[in-house]
């Protein structure tokens, strides 16, 4: 299947499904805001693969191909001729609505348009496009070179044709898909882990429990890899924040109502591993 793929976003989730696409055989155009935005996720892409070929999990001429196969830029008309695309841009409906309206003008008529969104309804983001039956879910998880699992989400316009494409994109790029056949807000994973989360930071905050201890009972009592907490500072405590508002503002579910420690972080710029700080310590990041 491989073909044409433009990611739009080069942070985290762009620059990492821009590399699992190109190790596949994708040729991948990555397109963000700005050069300085798209030498970082050049400059993650080239680290993770030195990481896997330093593992010797990826032949040095693989991943030099995979790399060749990226192309960086701040146009956004670069998407024309892709066969697909993955939004990846910041979780706010105005920013995606943005990017959707303009992608629609865009693209191909035959193009899948997708969005990596975590949380936010599929036929929210299609609705400002003249083709809502072209718009799907691909949600993956970070890091998403590690990380197995594509979450497919359908929209209520979504078409059969259009999901049957993303599966054979998501499995092509060495991921397991789960499908969502309602787009509420948050889907499923999302959905569980603010929910834990949630209640996780309301017991910090009353001071029932430390961060550190929390995390440890759900690792050794859950079989949980990490704790809620470490899972908040790996995917950024802004990330969780966004996506429980807006769980919270669909539901009106006081279960998704952002404990004020959570708010406070984020005002503070305690993001998690990204800033050095979140619920736990961290090496703070060298700049590329």
């Amino acid at each position: 299947m491989a073909g044409r793929l433009a990611v739009i976003g080069a942070g985290l989730m762009g620059s990492g499904i821009a590399q699992v696409a190109a190790q596949a055989g994708w040729q991948v155009t990555m397109r963000d805001v700005d050069q300085p935005a798209v030498d970082r996720g050049l400059a993650a892409i080239r680290a993770s693969l030195d990481r896997f070929v330093g593992k010797g999990a990826v032949p040095a001429e693989a991943a030099l191909q995979a790399l060749a196969r990226v192309t960086g830029t701040t146009d956004l008309d670069a998407a024309a001729d892709a066969d697909l695309v993955v939004e990846a841009v910041f979780e706010e409906l105005d920013v995606k609505h943005s990017v959707f309206r303009e992608l629609d003008r865009i693209c191909r008529d035959d193009a899948v348009l997708a969005s990596n969104t975590s949380a936010l309804p599929i036929t929210q983001i299609a609705a400002v496009t003249g083709r809502p039956e072209s718009v799907v879910g691909t949600h993956f998880f970070s890091p998403v070179p590690m990380m197995k699992l594509c979450e497919l989400v359908r929209g209520v316009r979504t078409s059969d044709a259009t999901l049957a494409r993303a599966r054979a994109f998501a499995e092509e790029v060495g991921k397991t898909c789960v499908v969502v056949h309602r787009d509420v807000a948050g889907f499923v994973t999302t959905r569980l882990i603010s929910a834990l989360v949630v209640e996780a930071v309301r017991l910090v905050e009353s001071g029932v429990v430390s961060a550190e201890d929390l995390d440890t009972a759900c690792r050794l009592a859950f079989g949980h890899p990490m704790g809620p907490l470490a899972t908040t500072d790996l995917t950024g405590v802004d990330v969780l924040l966004n996506a429980t508002r807006n769980i919270y503002t669909d539901t009106a579910d006081p279960k998704f109502f952002p404990p004020e420690l959570l708010r406070r972080m984020v005002a503070a710029g305690d993001l998690g591993r990204k800033t050095g700080r979140g619920f736990h310590s961290y090496t703070p990041p060298t700049t590329p």
